[in-house]
C-alpha cells in the first residue's frame, strides 16, 4: 500500500516546503455512523489533529475575511464552494497545527474533490476509514440525539443518506481499488467500534504509516 511518504510535502501559502511529509486519514460514513465519536477516540488515542472541512468554512465565514464572504454568498445562493477553496483552508489548517498526522472528516465529499485535493496537495491518503453502518440505525441515532438540529428530521435524514450514497460511495469505491479502505462495522456500540479502529491504528498492524 503506498504511503504519504511517498508523495511531495504540502507547499503553504508563501511557497516554502513543509519538510514534513504528514500522513493523512480520510473519515468517511453516512450522518449518525459516529464518526465523530470515533474521531475523538482517535485524537485522544494516537494524537492525530482533527480537520473538518464544515468547521473551516463556517470558522472562515465567521472571521469576516474577503474569502469567508465569498464563501457565504455561494452558500446563500445554493451554490457548492469550489473544491479548491475547502482545500487550501485544509492545507493552511495543516500548515498551522504544527503536527503530521491528520485525520479529514466529511471529505472529501465526492470524486470531485478526492482528485482536486490530491492534485493541490501531491498528497494521497495513507488509509481511508468507511464507518459502515445501517440506515435504520444511523437514522434511530439521529432522531433521537438531542442537539438541536433542526435538519434532524426524518425527511431531511433520509435526503442526506441518498446524497452520501451518490456522492460518496464512489470515492470509497476508487480508494479500494487502491488498498487503502478500511471498513468498519459502525451499526456496533462505541467501544466494539473502537477496538476495530485501534486494530487499524495500532503501530503493530503497520496499517497506518
Amino acid at each position: 500500500m503506498g504511503t504519504v511518504a511517498d508523495v511531495a510535502p504540502i507547499k503553504d501559502t508563501k511557497g516554502s516546503l513543509v519538510n514534513k511529509k504528514p500522513t493523512v486519514v480520510f473519515v468517511l460514513g453516512g450522518p449518525g455512523s459516529g464518526k465523530g465519536t470515533q474521531c475523538s477516540n482517535i485524537i485522544e488515542h494516537f494524537g492525530y489533529t482533527h480537520l473538518s472541512a464544515g468547521d473551516l468554512l463556517r470558522a472562515e465565514i465567521k472571521s469576516g475575511s474577503e474569502n469567508g464572504t465569498m464563501i457565504q454568498n455561494m452558500i446563500k445562493e445554493g451554490k457548492i464552494v469550489p473544491s479548491e477553496v475547502t482545500i487550501k483552508l485544509l492545507q493552511r489548517a495543516m500548515e498551522k497545527s504544527g503536527n503530521d498526522k491528520f485525520l479529514i472528516d466529511g471529505f472529501p465529499r465526492n470524486e470531485e474533490n478526492r482528485a482536486a485535493f490530491e492534485a493541490v496537495t501531491g498528497i494521497e491518503p495513507s488509509v481511508v476509514l468507511f464507518f459502515d453502518c445501517l440506515e435504520e440505525e444511523m437514522e434511530r441515532r439521529l432522531l433521537s440525539r438531542n442537539e438541536g438540529r433542526v435538519d434532524d428530521n426524518i425527511e431531511t435524514i433520509r435526503k442526506r443518506f441518498k446524497v452520501f450514497l451518490e456522492s460518496s460511495i464512489p470515492v470509497i469505491r476508487y480508494y479500494e481499488s487502491k488498498g487503502k479502505v478500511r471498513k468498519i462495522d459502525a451499526t456496533r456500540p462505541v467501544k466494539e467500534v473502537f477496538e476495530s479502529v485501534k486494530a487499524i491504528f495500532a503501530p503493530k498492524s503497520k496499517q497506518v504509516h
